[in-house]
């Protein structure tokens, strides 16, 4: 069971990003608003839930969450600022964009640069224990994943409708073959990368 709130009388915001590990497409962040009451015996770490469970949950959260915002950092900024740096700046541009400004911050895991002057607790694996973290993993994973099957559609060759970015074999097949796409991060080194674990 999910806990529902780290803290009590503060409007808090769960924060979680995806695709922190992958070759290509932008970095998305998810914040996070729920009721008090709010309840779901299905809700978990987005990795732990099928594409359809996930695809359910993100309608049940848009719909359900006081706020709720999804952002990206694109992997030109990505190559720019490195993959940790955008991940944070992801997660600022969620809550940015929330319609109701949160008084704390419930971030996923160990490492996070303060946003404003809005305080923040990290969770490592928050996914699994708080129910606002486990939400928006979802909605970062789901939205980026739609991202990824949308841009699949014009570089086909790589199986991003799969993989999603990630660095699976045939994605790295794929970049050997074909070589990058303008949607690749370039900051990896693909040559020790592909060669060590093809």
């Amino acid at each position: 069971m999910l806990l529902k709130r780290f803290t009590e009388k503060a409007i808090e915001a769960g924060c979680d990003e995806a695709g922190r590990g992958c070759l290509a497409g932008p970095v998305f962040a998810a914040a996070v608003i729920l009721p008090a009451d709010f309840e779901n015996d299905m809700l978990n770490d987005s990795k732990q839930l099928s594409e359809k469970k996930r695809d359910a949950l993100r309608r049940i959260i848009e719909k359900k969450a006081l706020a709720w915002a999804v952002a990206s950092v694109s992997p030109e900024e990505i190559d720019d600022i490195n993959i940790l740096n955008a991940s944070f700046l992801a997660m600022h541009r969620a809550v940015s964009r929330l319609k109701i400004k949160p008084e704390f911050l419930l971030i996923d895991g160990n490492r996070f640069k303060p946003y404003e002057n809005i305080p923040h607790k990290c969770i490592v694996k928050g996914d699994g224990k708080y129910l606002s973290i486990a939400a928006a993993s979802v909605l970062a994973k789901t939205h980026r994943d739609e991202y990824m099957q949308k841009i699949h559609e014009d570089f086909p060759a790589y199986g991003w409708n799969k993989n999603k970015g990630y660095p699976t074999k045939q994605h790295k097949e794929a970049i050997l073959k074909a070589g990058l796409s303008p949607h690749h991060r370039t900051t990896f080194n693909y040559h020790i990368q592909l060669k060590l674990n093809l």
